[in-house]
């Protein structure tokens, strides 16, 4: 009874801490501006993002219908940053998806096996996997398989396993000795059954805030593999090729370079404002502390 009261107070104290939050609403607002521009790319650009037009190449922004110019070879930059949006942000979803689907689990596994070898064995395997860079296991598969937005995926979920593992772990072992914990074992149920019901949603919180982290650095990554050519392939594009290839063209088209780049400083800016806010909404203390 008690707790049906307090639930329609809790989500209305949670939204005023949202309101309330600048870092949030300033994240939020960033993030869904990107994703919208995402979104909006499946339907409609401006102009084809593989569209090529020479005579009209390197104009600088908002010349003519170009509102942020054109590249080397005259296609539209917002075009290319619209279609870029969706192919970062898909990538940093789903390898952050894979990592925590895998890792959280895994963590949960271990906190409820703590001090066994089964314990052992998946954190030791967490560190050998800490050991190798999202760029190094992106190089080693495309060894393999071959250059690809999915490669890419790959290597950056794999690299988040062990982040979302032992951020699971720690919390979870923090509630193990807790009283509502102990009545849930006295009942007879298993450690399976607690994890899931009793220890789950009470890490929740702390799963979600460190999923924005995740994801901004999991832009970056993408980025990165493909700035080196690990990632999307061309007639698809990102802002990492974006950048990869204005990086010759700095000095005579500055804009080439600036949009994509600032495109993903904003975006990641947005996102780690999103995750603070998160923070400081989700965790009470964080906001008393702040006034």
């Amino acid at each position: 009874m008690t707790d049906l009261a307090t639930a329609p107070l809790r989500r209305d104290s949670l939204l005023r801490a949202a309101l309330g939050s600048r870092n949030f609403v300033v994240g939020a607002v960033i993030t869904l501006g990107i994703l919208l521009l995402a979104v909006v790319s499946f339907i409609w650009t401006p102009f084809p993002f593989s569209a090529q037009d020479i005579p009209n190449k390197f104009k600088p922004p908002l010349t003519g219908s170009h509102l942020l110019g054109t590249d080397y070879l005259g296609r539209d930059m917002l075009s290319m940053i619209m279609v870029g949006a969706r192919t970062s942000i898909s990538v940093a979803l789903l390898a952050v998806g894979i990592g925590a689907l895998i890792g959280t689990p895994l963590g949960l596994w271990a906190a409820a096996r703590r001090g066994t070898l089964l314990d052992e064995i998946i954190m030791r395997a967490n560190d050998l996997v800490f050991a190798f860079p999202a760029l190094l296991i992106a190089i080693l598969i495309t060894a393999l398989y071959g250059p690809g937005a999915v490669n890419a995926i790959i290597a950056i979920g794999i690299f988040n396993v062990p982040v979302f593992a032992r951020l699971a772990r720690g919390a979870a072992l923090s509630l193990w000795t807790r009283e509502f914990i102990l009545a849930a074992r006295v009942a007879g149920k298993g450690a399976a059954r607690i994890s899931a019901e009793h220890i789950l949603p009470n890490i929740l919180n702390t799963l979600v805030v460190q999923i924005t982290i995740q994801f901004a650095l999991g832009i970056l990554a993408e980025a990165a593999l493909a700035y080196v050519g690990l990632g999307a392939q061309p007639p698809m594009t990102s802002w990492g090729k974006m950048l990869a290839d204005s990086q010759t063209m700095v000095a005579l088209a500055p804009h080439v370079a600036i949009v994509p780049g600032l495109t993903i400083v904003v975006t990641v800016l947005g996102v780690n404002l999103l995750g603070d806010g998160l923070r400081d909404i989700l965790d009470p203390r964080l906001r008393r502390s702040r006034r």
